[in-house]
């Protein structure tokens, strides 16, 4: 486990801690932050792919719209230079592997499985550099044609600006776990200029079948703050251009469930390859883990001569593909093409997001269906265009296991909307078919199963349990006085079944507590015989009535370290509290276990 470490508090912001406003003003900070830093990670990958390609390879890669924000003089007009555009991968493969092996480890991979695993595993903790590490790594992997995404990289950088924010303020586990999010979700707002979907789409990918709602406010006011910010500093086109499509009409349903029936069978391809490539290839590879991306990009570049569509994030095509100038059996070999090479870029270590690769599976898949039904069946396929848009949002929806915050942000990057009943109906039934997979490892089921809730659950049920449903009464409990010898006190422990001792004085009231482990230690000191008594060195008392819950009793437990807690009684006649037995902590986390499983049934 990863403590985060504390730091002292920022004034005004943690005189907010208990402020029911303090959220607005965290994911304004939040947003402001992750806002700032997608722009100039923006600018500097798409600044870094037109040196690359477009002055050293003299082959620039296609950007769509929105994201063709840097322009230099020269950029394809000189003689292309094949074998630089073939050998880009293997040296930004291996820059990118020198510098995240180097300084953050936990910045290989697609970013948002590290976002998952801080969030239910970490606490909410993301070093400090690793968002550093991270923007550097990526671009020297998209820069160099890895195939792979800023989606993941963004989302970390994001989550990672929170997480330093939260552990800046002293802030709880809890409430950092939430910054993390609206990091996150500011992060993907700006670089998509997709505020709502992202927002959703932060809280969504923890789980297959719940969202994180705590952390709605904070990720919507974060994910708005950053998009206002990154269209003030950079403007605000959408990312594709999209011609005006109308309204979904019956005959058109056919073709969109032909293109989910296709979907979940390639997904389910796509995830078992990117993660076989990962754990029976480059993981068994008798070589230094830096070195490795740089074999994968070396397989990137192969594939890349025969098919450049493969390199980067390709999202420069699929603009190309919603123009209607790619070839049906050309976006087809892609789909084959993209899927090897993302698994070769992010498989073997590389730094990049697995949601732009995606999209454009997705993308290209819908464009085969779409384009080639235009050729077959016209009229049922009027628009094929719009299926490119569905297949991106659907395609992601099933492999990841969120639809909602997949179907909004691509109808956000389009300006689409007219395509959310065919979103909506692809979608579904693409995760309905896809349920138990997900390209996201450190996706868990639901909040049940998230170490990030298992103290709100365990409260929750012991708060409604009671210590009479547990413990089982008994009528020989050993007791010793104040004044039993350690010679007895020694023999007690090593015949008694009891880990628990309560010493209680001669009117029979509990004066307090030995415990087996506590006299362990000093078993074989006999020269405490004569001058050690029980009184000398117990525990002070405490004990649990039959009507007290098991949270009371779990607290009771932790606090003292004791394995087992007297249950009294109240005296009759006057006579003080008897003891009546003793609660064993092992027998509580069984009657707990057995709740729990009882209720999953239900």
């Amino acid at each position: 486990m990863v403590v985060a470490p504390q730091t002292g508090n920022i004034g005004f912001l943690a005189r907010l801690q208990d402020s029911p406003t303090r959220w607005i003003v965290y994911g304004i900070i939040t947003g402001l932050a992750s806002g700032l830093v997608a722009v100039l990670f923006l600018f500097a990958l798409e600044l870094a792919g037109q040196l690359t390609f477009g002055l050293l390879a003299q082959l620039p890669q296609p950007s769509p719209p929105g994201d063709a924000i840097v322009h230099l003089e020269g950029v394809g007009e000189g003689e292309p230079r094949r074998w630089l555009f073939f050998l880009l991968p293997v040296v930004g493969g291996l820059l990118s592997g020198l510098v995240v092996y180097r300084f953050a480890p936990e910045a290989e991979g697609h970013g948002t499985d590290e976002v998952l695993r801080a969030f239910h595993q970490r606490r909410g903790v993301i070093r400090a550099r690793v968002p550093l590490v991270k923007g550097i790594a990526t671009i020297f992997t998209l820069a160099g044609g890895g195939s792979a995404g800023k989606e993941g990289p963004i989302m970390q950088i994001g989550a990672g600006i929170g997480s330093f924010l939260a552990t800046r303020l002293g802030l709880s586990a809890r409430d950092r776990r939430i910054l993390l999010l609206a990091g996150a979700a500011g992060g993907l707002g700006a670089i998509f200029r997709a505020p709502l979907g992202s927002a959703l789409t932060a809280i969504e990918v923890l789980y297959r079948e719940d969202f994180e709602s705590d952390a709605l406010i904070p990720c919507v006011i974060s994910s708005v703050t950053a998009y206002v910010l990154f269209i003030l500093l950079v403007g605000g086109q959408r990312i594709f251009a999209v011609p005006q499509l109308p309204l979904l009409t019956p005959l058109e349903v056919p073709g969109y469930l032909l293109l989910a029936g296709v979907a979940v069978p390639v997904g389910w391809g796509y995830i078992r390859l990117f993660y076989a490539t990962r754990d029976r290839i480059f993981r068994k590879l008798p070589l230094p883990r830096p070195l490795r991306p740089m074999l994968g990009g070396l397989g990137v570049g192969l594939i890349g001569l025969q098919f450049p569509q493969a390199y980067g994030a390709g999202w420069g095509y699929i603009q190309q593909a919603l123009d209607g100038q790619l070839l049906i059996q050309t976006m087809a070999w892609v789909v084959l093409a993209k899927i090897v090479a993302t698994s070769l870029t992010i498989g073997s270590g590389g730094s990049g997001g697995v949601f732009g690769p995606t999209l454009f599976i997705g993308g290209m898949l819908g464009g085969v269906i779409g384009y080639g039904g235009e050729l077959i069946a016209p009229a049922l396929f009027p628009h094929p265009s719009a299926y490119v848009l569905v297949g991106m949002a659907s395609f992601f929806a099933g492999v990841a296991s969120a639809p909602i915050g997949a179907m909004l942000m691509v109808t956000e990057m389009t300006g689409g909307y007219t395509l959310l009943p065919p979103l909506m109906l692809v979608s579904v039934v693409s995760i309905l078919l896809m349920r138990r997979f997900s390209i996201y490892e450190n996706q868990v089921q639901d909040r049940f199963h998230s170490p990030a809730h298992i103290a709100d659950l365990t409260i929750n049920v012991l708060e409604e349990m009671k210590v009479a449903d547990v413990f089982q009464p008994t009528s020989d409990v050993p007791t010793v006085t104040p004044a039993t010898g350690f010679e007895a006190l020694r023999g007690l422990i090593l015949t008694s079944r009891e880990a628990t001792v309560p010493v209680v004085d001669p009117n029979g009231r509990l004066v307090g507590l030995l415990t087996a482990e506590q006299l362990r230690p000093v078993m074989d000191e006999h020269q405490l015989d004569r001058f050690v008594v029980a009184g000398d060195i117990c525990a002070p008392p405490f004990s649990l009535q039959r009507d007290d819950d098991l949270y009371r009793a779990h607290e009771l437990f932790r606090a003292s370290g004791c394995p087992q807690i007297p249950v009294m009684e109240e005296g009759v006649g006057g006579n003080p509290p008897c003891i009546i037995g003793m609660l064993d902590y092992r027998d509580m986390m069984r009657a707990y276990g057995r709740e729990l499983a009882r209720r999953r049934e239900n």
